[in-house]
């Protein structure tokens, strides 16, 4: 029995992309680098630092500077450069009525994603909220749901689910044993998350109310 929900943010609760998108091409601009918006959507849930080094060739120091700039923006404007997907507060009340304990487990940084939930009046509906660290010491999916299962003492894998709508959120709770269930509206396409190994796929944030009532 599912007593455990993890939920990615970008792409999962809430549609960041303009936010995300305009924070990276402002910090390419800076850095003298033109690009069209449309080949910014990749940089929507992988660790910022990664995506400078593997979409710009950018090496470590470069990479950090990037972040750097991306935050400069985020912090003032693009966080809310960004919406709740419809329906989303309707399931997060369902699942905590119905006893499930609901942790956020996002790669964005902690500080951020609580900024965001409190804004847009979604903190209530979770028993925690993990995210990355500022320093750069935890920036992968799956050292947040290692903290997340840590500090919840959680020790059953059988018990949790994670819910997102990337390879990442796949291969990173894959790690530790846990299920996927991965979503079509957000971010990644079906062939990304099959490829990768989710267990379910589903289309809707209706589809995925409907199969968390399952479960």
């Amino acid at each position: 029995m599912i007593k455990y929900l993890l939920f990615d943010l970008d792409g999962t609760i809430t549609d960041s992309a303009d936010g995300i998108t305009n924070s990276v091409s402002y910090a390419l601009g800076n850095l003298g680098i033109s690009e069209e918006k449309s080949n910014l959507y990749r940089f929507v849930g992988p660790p910022l630092v990664d995506s400078f080094k593997e979409f710009y060739g950018f090496d470590e120091k470069k990479a950090e500077e990037g972040v750097r700039l991306y935050r400069e923006y985020y912090a003032v404007k693009g966080i809310f450069e960004n919406k709740v997907y419809p329906g989303i507060t309707h399931l997060l009340k369902k699942c905590r009525e119905q006893g499930k304990k609901v942790i956020l487990a996002t790669s964005k940084p902690q500080i951020y994603a609580k900024q965001i939930l409190k804004h847009f009046e979604l903190a209530e509906y979770f028993d925690d909220i993990q995210g990355s660290s500022m320093d750069g010491s935890k920036i992968h999916k799956e050292d947040v749901i290692q903290s997340a299962l840590s500090d919840n003492q959680i020790t059953d894998m059988q018990e949790v689910l994670m819910i997102g709508d990337r390879k990442h959120d796949v291969l990173g709770s894959g790690k530790f044993g846990i299920s996927c269930v991965g979503v079509l509206y957000g971010y990644g396409s079906r062939e990304e998350l099959e490829t990768c190994g989710a267990k379910w796929i589903v289309d809707t944030v209706e589809d995925l109310e409907a199969f968390l009532e399952r479960i």
